[in-house]
């Protein structure tokens, strides 16, 4: 039985229980919310992650590190580096994206390394496999895809990203919309470019039902991709973006019949004004499906910024109802990022997931901001540190900018904090006024 079978079937787990006391929820109401499937827990038993979540409605807004290597930079120990760097600071899933080097053995890699669950998108791994047995990504056959799903399947990939909506309907739909950036999604240009040229349907749609057997078989989350998410603000919200959303819909309904855990995949770019409705029509659309967003990005023009950009994205939409925010660093759109990218880009969207978790009204979240603004008047720096998202940065700073007074260097004797405690309190307001 699946997760979610047994979730149906009102069966518990010692993962359910862990993750029931994590999120603050009684078993049994967990236990509910994934049989209908407004939550979910990737989590292949093959590789049973020591550090499992929940995504979904009721849980804690969810951040997710994109790894991997690329053809200029096809190094495993950078990698694991950032392996490590998204664990220390607090992220709750990593995917592995490599298209350069010996991809199958990164992969392993992080899986044995990995406490986390690790997604893939398998298309990549079969697009390249392609090109190298038969010149081209447009001669990879159906069978190569199903193949490549089910080897990471047995490897123990605890999610997939499979582009499932791109159908040919869809790709109609993109040809009249005369778009500005066309496509973004390199797992959705690889599937187009496969479809105009062999004149086919999808094989992730029209073979649909073979893919939720192998999820099934080996308990594997569906993340049913956004192969037309928006590349630029012009674009977001147009036909083919809803037009896909509509197809993906219908998907999850087939994957929760087949006892099959989905979630989907939104977009992109979008302006402020577009990021709660395109929340709201996905929860709607999707049958309150999680939701797992790339920023998103509400402005085109900061390269180099755009973990800041994806950050103002990330908290609205978390906010409006968003489940789980892939991160986003400052190398977005100009390179593979180094590790001090990776964790740039990591603490930008917790500082968003945490923010909308405020919003939310999820257990504990304002908590540590009353506690942090509690040592804060004290001017209690240790316990600032502590409770800081980036304790090391937080020492940095302080550190060379250090006050010859208890309060930070910004504001010395004249500190607020210190002037208005000590007169509100009366303890030497007459003599310090006289």
């Amino acid at each position: 039985m699946t997760l979610m079978e047994q979730a149906q079937r009102g069966v518990s787990s010692p993962v359910i229980k862990k993750l029931a006391k994590e999120e603050r929820i009684n078993p049994d109401e967990l236990l509910s919310l994934i049989s209908t499937g407004r939550v979910v827990i990737p989590y292949n038993p093959n590789h049973a992650p020591s550090r499992p979540v929940a995504i979904g409605w009721r849980m804690r807004t969810k951040v997710n590190v994109n790894l991997g290597t690329s053809r200029d930079f096809p190094d495993l120990q950078s990698e694991l580096k950032k392996l490590k760097i998204s664990i220390k600071y607090g992220s709750d899933t990593v995917m592995d994206l490599s298209t350069g080097g010996d991809i199958r053995k990164i992969r392993r890699k992080l899986l044995s390394l990995s406490p986390l669950p690790l997604g893939t998108v398998p298309v990549y791994q079969a697009a390249i496999e392609a090109i190298s047995k038969r010149g081209s990504i447009v001669r990879m056959t159906e069978d190569d895809l199903f193949s490549v799903i089910e080897s990471q399947a047995m490897e123990g990939v605890d999610f997939m990203t499979v582009h499932c909506g791109l159908t040919l309907k869809a790709v109609e739909r993109l040809k009249k919309q005369g778009r500005i950036a066309d496509v973004v999604s390199r797992g959705g240009a690889f599937h187009l470019a496969w479809m105009l040229h062999n004149e086919k349907e999808n094989p992730l749609y029209e073979k649909f039902d073979r893919l939720l057997e192998l999820a099934r078989r080996y308990d594997f989350t569906l993340s049913l991709g956004d192969g037309l998410r928006p590349g630029s603000v012009l674009d977001a919200t147009d036909r083919p973006q809803i037009e896909e959303l509509l197809t993906l819909g219908e998907l999850v309904q087939r994957a929760r019949e087949a006892g099959v855990q989905a979630m989907v995949e939104g977009p992109g770019h979008v302006p402020l004004d577009q990021v709660e409705m395109n929340i709201k029509l996905q929860k709607r659309v999707c049958q309150e499906a999680p939701f797992y967003v790339l920023g998103p990005l509400v402005t085109d023009i900061a390269p180099g910024y755009d973990h800041i950009v994806s950050a103002i994205g990330g908290a609205l939409a978390a906010a409006a109802g968003a489940d789980f925010l892939c991160y986003v660093t400052p190398a977005e759109h100009l390179g593979l990022p180094t590790i001090d990218d990776v964790k740039e880009g990591l603490i930008a969207s917790r500082i968003a997931a945490h923010a909308a978790d405020i919003v939310k009204g999820y257990p504990g979240a304002v908590e540590l901001d009353a506690e942090i603004s509690r040592a804060r008047k004290k001017l209690d720096w240790d316990r600032q540190q502590k409770l800081s998202l980036d304790p090391e940065r937080f020492a940095e700073i302080r550190q060379r900018r250090k006050s010859r007074t208890k309060a930070c260097s910004m504001c010395g004797e004249f500190c607020a904090m210190k002037i208005v405690s000590e007169f509100l309190n009366g303890g030497e307001a007459d003599e310090t006024c006289g």
